[in-house]
């Protein structure tokens, strides 16, 4: 059965349930009795139970549907961040907020941690920090025992960071120190291969042994050659790769925005700089900048640190990061730099794209990202993404689980990875 929509087009709780299997009552019109449904079973009614969650109980919510045990609490704990006045079923006032307590607060991140996996507490504590302004209770170390930590509570973490009382800072480290170790669990392994693999093969030599020809190479370069009588290929140029030695070495720069829209990005970028320089044939460097630079290459062994040498916040003068990155570069033709940035310049506009377009001049290659995080873009300057783009260094948002392939691509000096997000 095809449920019917209101006026403005938008299909009623009673209709979505309706859809389902049970044997529902309906009144003269055929509109779904809600007391019907109340009492279906099975399928339908656990579908009617989540529908009743969703919506809050309010009067207008249609389902009719009472709570009762565990189910009651979940609805409490939603009740208490997303509820929106009004009055639920046992007739007291259902308002958002969570009071101004640490303990308080406290105990709803321990419900919502007994009734909901861990990556919907992630959002509902997220969600809590935005809409009911939670982040100077994270000040306090009792508070920050109790929630589920993630990549972007690191990001409110930091930027809480100068805020953040001494009894804090301890705990505080031990919450991004978790994060952080588990980003590394999840990412080192595939960045070291892929990165591996990256350096052998841009290590090309002339006269390869047969195990290292790069055939595919070697074929193309080729083509020429072509005998058709004998429906083949003469190499006339062998193309291979060796294994690059510990001496063959590429540098990277890792240039990474530190405002305030950037968190989970420095986040990230701070856990591959420390993965990147843990591998020798990989010379690393990590510069972050608002209006000033702060080169933390010092501190690439223990990516909390880097983290807690940031300063989320504040202005943007690319210009002046670059110009710094652009100091550091010593063998441009082996030399990665990566920009981590919306690219809403402050500075000098037309002194960046000059910066880019001449170290792009020397061999050094330049990749922009909007964002290195799981959200996808973030708003950003598209006239200067086009521009740098018309520069041969096109912007786009990267992944995590992307990013080891976009640095290898770099490497080889081949096309990056570009997502589609069309």
């Amino acid at each position: 059965m095809t449920a019917p929509a209101d006026a403005n087009g938008v299909s009623t709780a009673n209709d979505l349930a309706d859809a389902t299997d049970a044997t529902d009552a309906t009144d003269a019109t055929g509109v779904v009795d809600a007391t019907g449904i109340g009492a279906a079973t099975g399928a339908a009614g656990e579908r009617l139970r989540r529908w009743r969650l969703v919506l809050g109980g309010d009067e207008a919510d249609g389902t009719g549907r009472a709570l009762t045990g565990q189910d009651a609490a979940m609805d409490g704990a939603l009740g208490a961040l997303y509820g929106k006045g009004g009055k639920g079923q046992t007739g007291r006032d259902r308002s958002a907020g969570l009071g101004a307590s640490a303990p308080s607060v406290a105990r709803w991140l321990g419900d919502i941690r007994t009734y909901f996996p861990s990556s919907v507490v992630q959002i509902m504590q997220r969600d809590a920090i935005d809409r009911l302004g939670l982040s100077a209770l994270l000040l306090e170390p009792e508070m920050l025992e109790a929630v589920e930590a993630d990549v972007h509570l690191v990001g409110t973490l930091l930027s809480l960071n100068k805020a953040m009382p001494e009894t804090t800072k301890e705990t505080a480290r031990a919450v991004v120190r978790k994060v952080v170790e588990d980003l590394e669990k999840r990412l080192a392994t595939r960045t070291r291969a892929t990165l591996t693999g990256a350096l052998d093969r841009s290590a090309r030599i002339s006269r390869p042994r047969h195990h290292d020809i790069d055939w595919n190479r070697t074929i193309a370069a080729n083509l020429k050659h072509y005998l058709p009588e004998y429906r083949t290929i003469v190499p006339e140029r062998l193309i291979g790769y060796g294994r690059a030695s510990q001496s063959v070495k590429k540098e990277v720069i890792l240039c990474i925005d530190q405002s305030g829209s950037m968190a989970a990005s420095v986040v990230y970028a701070s856990v591959f700089g420390a993965v990147l320089a843990s591998m020798r044939s990989i010379n690393t460097r990590l510069v972050v900048f608002d209006t000033a630079v702060v080169d933390l290459t010092d501190q690439l062994d223990d990516p909390v640190d880097v983290l807690f040498g940031t300063q989320l916040g504040g202005g943007t003068d690319i210009n002046r990061a670059l110009a710094y990155c652009q100091s550091q570069i010593t063998r441009p033709a082996d030399t990665v730099v990566v920009l981590i940035s919306d690219l809403y310049e402050g500075g000098i506009r037309n002194e960046m794209l000059k910066r880019v377009a001449a170290m792009r001049a020397s061999g050094v290659q330049f990749v922009t990202l909007l964002a290195l995080s799981d959200e996808g873009a973030p708003a950003y300057d598209r006239e200067h993404a086009a521009a740098l783009a018309a520069l041969g260094a096109p912007a786009f948002a990267c992944t995590p689980d992307l990013f080891p392939e976009v640095m290898a691509a770099a490497v080889e000096k081949r096309p990056l990875p570009i997502p589609d997000t069309t």
